[in-house]
């Protein structure tokens, strides 16, 4: 499904931009023309790249503890062998943040009825029509019900069968952007060879037929991108910037935190500047962890809910989160030893998680032999302030 948004053509030159002679229109902006700027792809590529890089994990209850289950084909597999989990975890994220909404065709079903096959269809082919209650979709002209429909939403408000797309929101200042970049392009492609300047004779005075000459002849050759040949009786004196193409690069810069505010991606994440503030490796953990509480948590338990819908109810789906919350080596090893000492982890489960095999009896013989266990002993806790034992 696809939003128009319609509205009178909006002139941007009287907030941003004195005029120039092209002048400069508001322009409609629309899911596929906001991909031209750098700053929303950046920011729907951070959310679908992330989301579809958490492995899916399927559990069941079992006496009040999650215990992990196979996956079904539709959580392998989703489209057949042509699209990968994480390919269609991608697509179906990205039309979700751009669009509001996800659609798919559930071509096969399972014994039980469930989904076992979903092809995507882009949104634009989508038509959703609500009567009398009952939702029912058309796709390039062709009717389906809504049993035969996967269909995902986000940005939900009351008394609507479908999402919003964050575009909608952001149609007003990504126009301005829009606006801003078109004039950019048109200037500077036929004005930006021409120096703004001042260019004198210093051997005589022109009159008024001789300087427009001069002067066209000028425009000519440098609107050519060729060279202008005088004798050693003239000079130019170029001007500086114009404080309207200042004014240019500082709408740039805001228009791009207002794109990665309406897709909910911190500005510091996609390269955009952030006055007054900055990231360090010192604190890049809570960063991430403050990303995926308050930006991207919305969104990972929505899918979460929605993929559960394909499993038996007593199954649900989990995305594990813990890839964008990987931590630097000195950290993580602080964290294991003290969940070793707490009792919440056992060493063979942390070395596990380090991808290292259980201790051999040759390697705490090494241990014994450096006195640092006693010999048939388990080895002591190691005190993570002083990294000594206890």
């Amino acid at each position: 499904m696809s939003f128009l948004f319609r509205g009178a053509s909006r002139s941007a030159s009287g907030q941003m931009i004195p005029p120039r002679p092209a002048g400069i229109k508001g322009k409609t902006v629309t899911a596929a023309s906001a991909l031209r700027q750098s700053a929303v792809w950046a920011a729907q590529d951070l959310r679908a790249g992330l989301i579809s890089s958490f492995p899916i994990d399927t559990f069941r209850k079992v006496a009040g503890l999650q215990v992990e289950v196979p996956k079904p084909p539709v959580l392998i597999a989703p489209s057949g062998e042509d699209m990968s989990i994480a390919e269609w975890m991608y697509a179906t994220q990205y039309d979700l943040d751009r669009a509001g909404n996800c659609y798919g065709i559930i071509a096969e079903v399972d014994g039980a009825g469930r989904p076992r096959r979903i092809d995507l269809v882009s949104h634009e082919d989508v038509t959703v029509l609500v009567k009398d209650g009952v939702v029912s979709y058309t796709i390039k002209g062709k009717p389906y019900t809504r049993a035969e429909i996967w269909h995902e939403r986000q940005y939900v408000i009351p008394g609507l069968a479908v999402g919003l797309s964050p575009i909608a929101h952001a149609a007003w200042s990504l126009g301005l952007w829009s606006s801003a970049a078109e004039f950019a392009a048109d200037w500077f492609s036929n004005h930006g060879m021409i120096p703004n300047g001042h260019l004198r004779n210093t051997s005589k005075t022109l009159t008024a037929t001789e300087a427009d000459a001069v002067k066209a002849r000028f425009k000519v050759a440098v609107e050519g991108g060729d060279m202008f040949v005088t004798g050693n009786d003239w000079e130019l004196k170029t001007g500086g910037a114009p404080a309207a193409d200042m004014r240019f690069l500082e709408q740039q810069e805001v228009s791009d935190r207002e794109a990665a505010r309406f897709f909910g991606v911190p500005g510091d994440m996609i390269d955009v500047s952030t006055k007054g503030s900055s990231v360090t490796y010192a604190n890049i953990t809570q960063r991430n962890l403050q990303f995926l509480i308050t930006k991207l948590g919305p969104a990972v338990q929505r899918r979460e809910n929605a993929l559960s819908s394909l499993l038996s109810p007593s199954r649900f789906v989990k995305l594990n989160t813990s890839a964008i919350l990987r931590m630097d080596p000195e950290t993580q090893s602080r964290i294991l030893i003290n969940e070793i000492q707490g009792f919440l982890t056992a060493p063979s489960e942390a070395r596990a998680y380090l991808n290292r095999a259980p201790f051999t009896p040759e390697q705490l013989r090494e241990f014994a032999d450096l006195g640092i266990i006693g010999s048939g002993t388990p080895a002591p806790a190691i005190n993570v302030s002083t990294g000594g034992s206890s």
